[in-house]
């Protein structure tokens, strides 16, 4: 579904990502990891159309989307889930959800799927006149994933989910996410710092330093293997 091919980018003027490639298929739940730094949220930025790619290709279910403008990357079917959710804290819940919509026209859709995300996360139905800013960590982290749907994507890119969160929260941000992907085979490309939670869910991982693939295999191989496990579990 999604290929980089030698990517390279520059990000605040440094050279965040050096000869970057990876594939998702179809329906995978992909996890970037990585110590701060280390290039995901600018890969991430990259694909979307945010941070230009100086080097390389990247190309969306055999289209090329290098260089495209980040609305014409949405309009073909990918959203993102910025890192600390950047929502926007003085509209209600409602019209956050009504912005991740703002490219769509087909209104029965729009409102089947604004079901979705309330079945997803009830709370957001209970407070969806209540200003977006007044909304702890979790569940602004649940509108900016809500948001994210909203504009339908094929491919979802999630950065840095738990960041800020309780454990409790973690662990049900993270079951939605399994959710989405079982349910509509939403492709998932996930950046996270909480290695272990991150490689459980996925079905295939990447570990990125100073802004290359150095790792790569399925969530179980990576769990299992020694060098990630003594850099990024902490075991």
């Amino acid at each position: 579904m999604l290929e980089l091919r030698s990517i390279a980018a520059h990000y605040e003027g440094i050279h965040a990502l050096h000869d970057v490639s990876f594939s998702i298929g179809q329906g995978e739940i992909i996890s970037l990891i990585g110590a701060n730094g280390a290039g995901k949220t600018t890969t991430l930025m990259t694909i979307s159309g945010m941070v230009a790619a100086s080097r390389g290709r990247i190309l969306f279910e055999g289209e090329e989307i290098t260089g495209r403008r980040p609305e014409d990357i949405v309009r073909l079917g990918i959203s993102q889930v910025p890192e600390g959710r950047r929502i926007f804290p003085q509209l209600t819940i409602q019209e956050n959800l009504d912005l991740g919509a703002w490219l769509r026209r087909d209104r029965k859709e729009i409102e089947k799927d604004r079901r979705y995300v309330f079945d997803l996360f009830p709370i957001l139905r209970e407070r969806r006149q209540q200003s977006g800013g007044t909304l702890s960590g979790g569940e602004q982290q649940m509108l900016a994933i809500s948001r994210a749907l909203m504009a339908r994507p094929r491919l979802l890119l999630l950065d840095e989910p738990s960041l800020g969160l309780a454990p409790m929260m973690i662990r049900h941000i993270f079951a939605i996410i399994a959710m989405i992907n079982r349910e509509h085979a939403t492709t998932i490309l996930l950046v996270e710092q909480n290695a272990n939670m991150a490689l459980h869910v996925a079905h295939r991982g990447y570990v990125m330093e100073n802004g290359r693939i150095t790792h790569h295999g399925s969530g179980r191989e990576l769990l299992d293997d020694e060098a990630v496990r003594a850099a990024y579990l902490g075991i």
